[in-house]
């Protein structure tokens, strides 16, 4: 398959961000020259970092109707690194490694959203002013 040379309005840009902000987050966590250890990652950093790869995989799948599979492993390594680093699942897999339910939203950012219950302030009595 041969694909065009324009693409369509405002792939060619998000896909221009995408690429700087993966290089920009390598130089962060991989400091050139310097000796230092890599940076250190949080939770919420891994987990963004895995839902941009595995969105631009869902993004790349609708390239070529056999890019799904292509990109199957990349879905099973991505659920393999979350159980790894005990992250909440993203997309249950099929046996052949695509994501069972394909997204339906356009913004997929829903795996860490969990509410978190804090117990409810005590009750004050009114105050009482007198005038």
């Amino acid at each position: 398959m041969e694909l065009p040379t324009i693409a369509a309005p405002g792939v060619r840009e998000r896909a221009d961000a995408v690429a700087d902000a993966a290089c920009h987050l390598y130089d962060t966590v991989m400091p050139w020259g310097t000796g230092a250890a890599p940076g250190r990652w949080s939770r919420t950093a891994a987990e963004d970092a895995a839902e941009a790869i595995e969105t631009t995989a869902h993004a790349l799948a609708s390239i070529d109707p056999g890019a799904e599979l292509v990109l199957a492993p990349v879905h099973a390594a991505l659920a393999d690194l979350r159980r790894r680093l005990g992250l909440a699942p993203a997309d249950p897999l099929t046996v052949d490694g695509l994501p069972a339910t394909p997204r339906t939203v356009g913004n997929p950012r829903r795996t860490r959203w969990v509410r978190v219950l804090t117990p409810p302030s005590p009750r004050q009595p009114p105050s009482r002013t007198t005038s």
